[in-house]
């Protein structure tokens, strides 16, 4: 993948998951400012710390509603899907709404040449942003629920058959993300990531994190959606190779076609 096909589809630099720079004004209104990075990265952070304590918070609810597991991933899936959805869509023309480690690694790299997308500046405030962010989401789930505010996870998550959905994960959110940026699609991330993510989260064996952030916020808590400590790195190695994988994808499938000869 060169540096300049995920984020040079419509010539604007924008973010891989939606327009982050210059969001088009309504007729008639004053152009807005591209962001500063202090609010990108507050964005990021506020928008990773929101998802988590989405994710965390409807699996406390869900385990307190009911004792039938399948209810409980559907109450969770279902409120992640409807809470990510909306997050991408406040937030992405700030910072692009990337939440996820793994996606602005992938824009960085994918940008890094032509100077195009995310920089090394910007890379380097969003990832402890969203990490911050989703500890922070996770101790609120927990205070919102009466639990405690840290608590070590104890759901064991080490097993190969989980790692491996870490990968599949991550690989198919890289492929969809950078899929839709080579297509012009990015409108339509807010629903098509959501709806990834829902999905995955029942036809992975992991549930789908596919979030380095996420991953190490749900540590904090040992509840429904926690994961112990001693899997964190496991799950954050596989996903990196996932977006590498993804990355991958989006170069072979996505690959720019010649030119007809006369």
């Amino acid at each position: 993948m060169t540096a300049t096909e995920a984020t040079e589809h419509d010539g604007t630099g924008q973010s891989a998951i939606a327009p982050a720079a210059e969001p088009q004004p309504a007729p008639g209104a004053t152009p807005p400012q591209a962001p500063p990075l202090l609010a990108k990265a507050a964005a990021e952070l506020v928008g990773t710390a929101a998802l988590v304590a989405v994710v965390v918070g409807s699996g406390i609810q869900a385990t307190e509603l009911t004792k039938d597991v399948g209810l409980q991933l559907l109450a969770n899936s279902t409120a992640t899907v409807f809470g990510l959805g909306v997050l991408i869509l406040l937030l992405g023309p700030v910072s692009g709404a990337h939440f996820n480690p793994a996606v602005t690694l992938a824009e960085w790299w994918t940008a890094r040449r032509s100077g195009v997308g995310v920089t090394v500046r910007e890379a380097a405030a969003y990832v402890p942003a969203q990490i911050v962010g989703a500890i922070l989401g996770a101790v609120l789930a927990d205070a919102m629920f009466g639990e405690p505010l840290v608590k070590w996870s104890t759901h064991d998550r080490s097993a190969g058959h989980l790692l491996l959905g870490e990968v599949v994960a991550t690989a198919g959110l890289i492929l969809l993300i950078f899929g839709l940026a080579r297509t012009d699609r990015l409108r339509f991330a807010p629903v098509a990531v959501a709806s990834y993510i829902g999905a995955a989260y029942w036809f992975t064996s992991s549930t789908s994190f596919a979030n380095p952030a996420v991953t190490i916020g749900r540590a904090f808590t040992d509840t429904f959606a926690g994961i112990a400590p001693g899997s964190v790195a496991g799950f954050i190695g596989m996903q990196l190779v996932g977006a590498v994988v993804g990355l991958a994808l989006v170069a072979l499938i996505f690959m720019p076609g010649r030119e007809a000869s006369e």
